[in-house]
């Protein structure tokens, strides 16, 4: 070989080995940047496993709080319905004939219990048209 092959062959070595050592070196900062991002995402996310499990346990306990107050609820309103005693008759006058007695209305029956969650009938003025002398 001649002295500038042998001299070109050299350069392109050496200038190699730099940009390969150069090159490593910064490889390895950015690897150390990785490892440590990583491990800080690591540990938030463990961090947010945790709280994870908390709030799923606390749902599961508030679940079970509600259902036994809706049990209680349903047993409440059981017991208020079933003693419900009837409705006692008022003396009629005794001044009043037989045609009168007649005519007495019928005890109201009482109100059904309303379910759990069921919306209740909104209360206002009467919907129906009122007809006839009296009416105001």
């Amino acid at each position: 070989m001649s002295s500038i092959t042998r001299f070109f062959a050299v350069v392109v070595v050496v200038s190699s080995s730099a940009l390969m050592i150069g090159g490593c070196d910064q490889s390895k900062a950015e690897l150390d940047s990785t490892k440590q991002q990583l491990q800080t995402v690591t540990a938030e996310r463990d961090g947010l496993k945790t709280q994870l499990d908390g709030a799923n346990q606390q749902l599961t306990a508030l679940k079970q709080q509600v259902a036994d107050l809706q049990a209680k609820a349903a047993a409440t309103a059981a017991a208020a319905a079933a003693p419900a005693a009837p409705p006692v008759e008022e003396k009629k006058d005794a001044k009043k004939g037989a045609h009168h007695a007649a005519k007495a209305e019928p005890a109201a029956p009482a109100a059904p219990a309303a379910a759990p969650g069921a919306v209740a009938p909104a209360t206002g003025p009467a919907t129906e048209t009122r007809k006839g002398r009296g009416h105001f």
